[in-house]
């Protein structure tokens, strides 16, 4: 079953460029996975320190690779310090 997933990143002013560059790699990186159908970035308009990724993924199996990749790893090391809040992580299923 395919997996639809929304994350809500929220960067703090100080720190969205650099936010923003590490969101940019994962985007590179992310589509090179076997299991990644979908890996869109996008931004906030009256908010630019908010980023939303859209992203449909082959199965669960292939999700929970991606989240083992160290790219995923060293942003998550780095959300604490300089993101707002904590990631938003919607999974959903298409109706």
């Amino acid at each position: 079953m395919k997996i639809y997933l929304t994350a809500i990143i929220k960067s703090k002013p100080e720190f969205r460029e650099e936010v923003l560059a590490q969101l940019q790699e994962m985007v590179v990186s992310t589509r090179k996975e076997a299991a990644c159908l979908q890996y869109d970035l996008h931004q906030g308009i009256t908010d630019e320190n908010l980023f939303v990724f859209y992203e449909i993924w082959q199965d669960e199996a292939g999700l929970a690779l991606h989240n083992e990749q160290p790219y995923i790893k060293a942003f998550g090391a780095m959300a604490a310090d300089k993101l707002a809040a904590t990631p938003e992580i919607l999974l959903t299923k298409l109706l």
